[in-house]
C-alpha cells in the first residue's frame, strides 16, 4: 500500500502487536514518552461505534436494543458475550466495522507528525495490517501469565480470556513474524531500557528510508 505523506508527516511505521494482556499499552505508552506519534486501534475502535455514529445505530438494529445501555452507549459486555459465542455474530460484526477502523487508522497514520509512527493494534497480524507496516514489534508473555493479568484486569472469568486468546493470532505464527519481540515478564525498568534500544533503532531506519526516498 502507497502513502502520500506532507512534509513533516512520518514515512516509517511501526506495528505493534502482542496477545491480550501482553503489555502492548505499556509498551506504546513508553514509546509516547520518547515523542512518538501513536495511532491505536482500541481506541478507534471505540470511535467508530460511538452513540451518534452510524455503526452503532446498525448494531442495534441487527443485534437488538439490548446492546446498548440505558444512556444510549454500547453495552460491550453484551456484544463481548454474544460474539464469542456465535460465529456468525462476530462474522457479521467484523464485516461491518474493520472497513471502518481500518479507513480511520490509514487516515491518522498519514496524519502522524514524528520522526516514526507506531501503529498499535491487538489484531494487527489478523486484519491484515502488517502489509502497511515497515517493521513489526511484537510484545510476548506466557500464555499463562497472560491469562493471569487479563483476569485480574478485567475482572472476567478465565474461560472469556481464554476464548479471546484462542480467537488470536497464535503465538508462535507472532513470533515468526516479528522484526524485533519485547519480552514483557520483567519490570518496567527492564522494559523501558529496551523501548530506549528500539527508539533509537527507529529512528535511524526511518533517517535511513527518508534518505533513499525521493525528493
Amino acid at each position: 500500500m502507497v502513502f502520500s505523506y506532507g512534509a513533516g508527516m512520518s514515512t516509517f511505521i511501526v506495528g505493534l502487536t502482542g496477545g491480550i494482556g501482553s503489555g502492548k499499552t505499556t509498551v506504546a505508552n513508553l514509546f509516547a514518552a520518547q515523542g512518538i506519534a501513536l495511532v491505536d486501534a482500541d481506541i478507534v475502535a471505540r470511535e467508530v461505534v460511538a452513540p451518534g455514529q452510524p455503526a452503532l445505530a446498525a448494531i442495534a438494529v441487527h443485534f437488538g436494543q439490548q446492546m446498548l445501555t440505558s444512556d444510549g452507549q454500547l453495552n460491550r459486555p453484551a456484544l463481548r458475550s454474544m460474539v464469542f459465542s456465535d460465529t456468525n455474530a462476530k462474522a457479521w460484526l467484523d464485516q461491518l466495522l474493520h472497513p471502518l477502523i481500518r479507513q480511520q487508522l490509514l487516515q491518522q497514520l498519514q496524519q502522524a507528525q514524528s520522526p516514526y509512527v507506531l501503529l498499535v493494534a491487538p489484531l494487527l497480524i489478523e486484519n491484515g495490517l502488517s502489509t502497511v507496516v515497515d517493521q513489526l514489534l511484537v510484545v510476548d508473555v506466557d500464555p499463562q501469565l497472560q491469562l493471569q493479568r487479563t483476569v485480574l484486569r478485567d475482572q472476567v472469568s478465565s474461560q472469556q480470556v481464554a476464548a479471546i486468546m484462542a480467537s488470536q493470532c497464535e503465538r508462535s505464527k507472532r513470533l515468526q513474524l516479528a522484526d524485533q519481540i519485547i519480552s514483557n515478564e520483567g519490570d518496567v525498568a527492564a522494559l523501558s531500557n529496551k523501548v530506549t534500544s528500539l527508539h533509537q533503532l527507529y529512528l535511524d531506519m526511518a533517517a535511513e528510508k527518508l534518505a533513499k526516498s525521493p525528493t
